[in-house]
């Protein structure tokens, strides 16, 4: 008797892949990085060990992100990174035949980066594709109930795209996707401490300066942190401290263009659904929604109660593992979601 099916449930991130095994949970939760060697195009390192190497490679070692913006940019690399990963995966599930994937894309998708993604998929080793909408996988990985005709509004700030989405009878009603997510801060951080301080600093140095005390909301007290980076002047090394209040002011204006989104979404949702999320709240997803404050600035920019997901950063892969109990019924191929908004609109 067969216990497991041979499915894997895929959260391919900018940032990080999460991988979920049917009937074992997440098993692979790696940063989506790769390291190569330039010289004959042999993958290196991929992963958490892939990522350590970001701007500390020889000339002849390159570490990239194969992913820009919540879409593949180099479908090479993402392939290699992919059949290592299902290499990994096959060894916790004991899976011989080549396993059936349900991969998430985000709601701003055109029909051709959704082709890019399944022909990525099936090149790395997976038998069949199947896609489903970030934000429709956010919100079964958070445990919403989005089977019956109440609305639910669900935010899932990535790294490289939020996607917003107002859901019921499971299925998108009004859904939105803008390129500023986690990436736009950390951006927004490296060009103010070069501009203000005159201090060159690297991506992951950016993204220890929000996670440690970034905030899009005041906070009732300060803190501060040291960080390293090269003097731009003199090229020589340099440390200095930075304030929470000065990120605060750095972040503010990414974060303003996230609450907009999620007030535009609102404003293209029917009466009825707007009711039903105003008593049902609006649900946080996504590794960028810890940022200190952001639940507290989309409730007093909507009105409406926004709570943080239990293991926001897992939403989207525990969905993508939900929505493997009905993979017989799922479209193979593309989704058209983009068309579908067309004849929405």
């Amino acid at each position: 008797m067969q216990l497991f099916s041979h499915d894997l449930g895929i959260d391919l991130g900018t940032a990080n892949v999460l991988i979920y095994v049917d009937g074992k949970g997440v098993v692979i939760r790696e940063p989506a990085v790769v390291a190569v060697d330039k010289n004959t195009g042999n993958i290196l390192e991929v992963g958490a060990a892939a990522r350590n190497m970001l701007g500390r490679t020889p000339g002849n070692v390159v570490a990239m992100h194969p992913l820009k913006d919540g879409v593949i940019s180099d479908h090479e690399m993402t392939v290699k990174m992919l059949q290592a990963f299902f290499r990994e995966a096959a060894k916790s599930s004991l899976f011989t035949p080549k396993p059936r994937v349900v991969i998430c894309v985000p709601s701003g998708v055109t029909e051709v980066e959704e082709r890019t993604v399944i022909n990525a998929a099936i090149d790395a080793g997976a038998r069949r594709a199947y896609l489903i909408e970030e934000p429709l996988a956010a919100a079964l990985g958070a445990g919403l109930d989005i089977k019956g005709p109440n609305g639910q509004m669900i935010v899932d700030i990535g790294c490289g795209t939020t996607d917003v989405a107002v859901l019921s009878l499971n299925g998108v009603a009004v859904s939105s996707s803008i390129k500023v997510a986690g990436d736009a801060f950390d951006e927004a951080i490296g060009r103010y401490v070069r501009r203000k301080h005159g201090v060159v600093i690297g991506q992951v140095t950016a993204e220890d300066v929000k996670i440690q005390i970034g905030s899009v909301f005041p906070r009732p007290e300060t803190v501060s942190m040291n960080i390293k980076g090269r003097d731009a002047k003199t090229g020589m090394p340099r440390e200095l401290t930075l304030l929470s209040s000065e990120i605060y002011q750095v972040l503010s204006r990414p974060a303003k263009q996230i609450a907009d989104e999620v007030l535009s979404v609102l404003e293209q949702t029917s009466p009825e659904l707007v009711s039903d999320i105003s008593e049902n709240g609006i649900t946080l997803t996504g590794g960028c929604s810890q940022i200190w404050g952001m639940d507290r600035l989309l409730t007093e920019k909507t009105g409406v109660l926004c709570t943080l997901a239990d293991d926001p950063d897992s939403c989207v892969a525990y969905g993508c593992g939900k929505s493997l109990a009905w993979i017989n019924h799922m479209q193979e191929g593309p989704i058209n979601i983009a068309r579908k908004r067309m004849m929405r609109g």
